[in-house]
């Protein structure tokens, strides 16, 4: 079975995980950091991230079948996730590191997310759109208690738009 990657970041990675789980097609998500100082901070951790300084965001990487969920749908999914009006933002949770993008890994996925967001654009007008779509760089697994963790929990800690 042929698989494909997408990193997408909405906020608390916790929901956002949980969320893309939840669509068929979608057969692993992992959480962990993304677009952060890689030199001044080549090993991030949850710490580190949240005291606002590293540039790194919340993300999830979620591996999927692209024969039975496309990476467009991937993305209508993401933009119903979270509130693109807010910048550093969702729900409660403040700051950088919950800033919302798309992290593309090749030019395909670099042109559906443009296009998607220019629909997102026309739709919300005259809001701003905040989420950003930049090139993903290294994508840093986060700590083990972080992954699944509302199935391990049963804890839904994260607020959403």
């Amino acid at each position: 079975m042929k698989t494909e990657k997408a990193i997408f970041a909405a906020g608390c990675f916790w929901h956002v995980q949980y969320n893309f789980d939840l669509i068929k097609g979608v057969i692993k998500t992992t959480v962990g950091y993304i677009d952060g100082d890689e030199k001044k901070y080549p090993n991030p951790n949850y710490e580190m991230i949240h005291k606002d300084k590293t540039g790194y965001v919340e993300a999830v990487e979620a591996i999927f079948n692209p024969k039975i969920v496309s990476y467009k749908k991937l993305l209508e999914n993401f933009w119903n996730m979270h509130n693109p009006t807010f910048q550093n933002r969702q729900g409660f949770d403040f700051g950088s590191q919950y800033q919302a993008g798309i992290f593309y890994l090749n030019e395909n996925q670099k042109k559906l997310a443009e296009k998607s967001k220019k629909e997102i654009e026309k739709r919300l007008f005259p809001k701003k759109v905040y989420t950003v779509i930049k090139k993903a760089g290294t994508f840093f697994v986060a700590e083990g208690y972080h992954q699944k963790y509302f199935e391990k929990t049963g804890v839904n800690a994260c607020s959403v738009k």
